[in-house]
């Protein structure tokens, strides 16, 4: 069977990977709601004004992406908050961390919507019996939440998280243990991303035929790369 994108003929494949973050969903819009949430928490237990705490957050955050690397527990919202609360001076407030952590989330999937005709197209590749995978970066225990929040975890054969790969995508590790898990070839597999430097190049890497998504005006549309 064949198919064609951007004029060009290509096969239909035998499975295809996707990303999570801005590929399912827009992730900034249930962020911003989330860390807003977080820092109106904080203001009140902590007594900071909301710029203190702002500024805490941010030297924090680029502290553990610094020390820890292209690796899931980079991306952990519970360091974050509890470097955060230390660097204001107030040592390591366990239950208080665990607070906003959960503060964050649970705001963050109240205020994340999935992209229009994600359903419909999972669905379709199910039908036809289309293998699939997602690849994503994060802690497992936060993306299957992230899965079962939206419904997704039945239209996935596999995922596979930075947590379980031992690293962040571009990295090809998550890409070889995806193709593992399908057992099937590269050439074979679509990989569809939102990221350049991170889904294509991955991808690329891996030999797996990729396409870049962009979501513009509630329109799906995907770029070879």
């Amino acid at each position: 069977m064949l198919d064609i994108v951007n004029g060009k003929q290509l096969r239909i494949p035998k499975a295809v990977i996707f990303d999570t973050d801005n590929t399912l969903y827009s992730y900034m819009p249930a962020h911003e709601a989330a860390i807003k949430s977080v820092i109106k928490k904080a203001v009140s237990i902590f007594g900071v004004s909301k710029a203190e705490f702002t500024h805490a957050f941010e030297v924090s955050r680029s502290d553990v992406k610094k020390k820890l690397g292209n690796t899931a527990s980079s991306h952990s919202r519970l360091l974050y908050f509890q470097k955060t609360i230390e660097y204001l001076g107030m040592g390591t407030r366990i239950l208080t961390t665990l607070d906003l952590e959960q503060t964050y989330w649970r705001t963050f999937l109240a205020n994340a919507k999935l992209f229009p005709d994600v359903l419909n197209f999972l669905q379709q590749l199910k039908n036809k019996e289309i293998k699939t995978a997602n690849i994503t970066d994060l802690t497992a225990q936060i993306q299957f939440r992230k899965m079962v929040y939206f419904g997704l975890d039945e239209y996935f054969d596999y995922v596979v998280t930075s947590e379980e790969a031992g690293a962040d995508k571009p990295d090809i590790k998550p890409f070889v243990m995806a193709l593992d898990k399908l057992q099937t070839p590269p050439q074979e597999v679509w990989m569809i991303g939102d990221s350049a430097s991170c889904d294509i190049v991955g991808a690329k890497e891996a030999n797996i035929v990729s396409f870049q998504i962009k979501n513009s005006n509630k329109e799906l549309k995907l770029n070879e790369k």
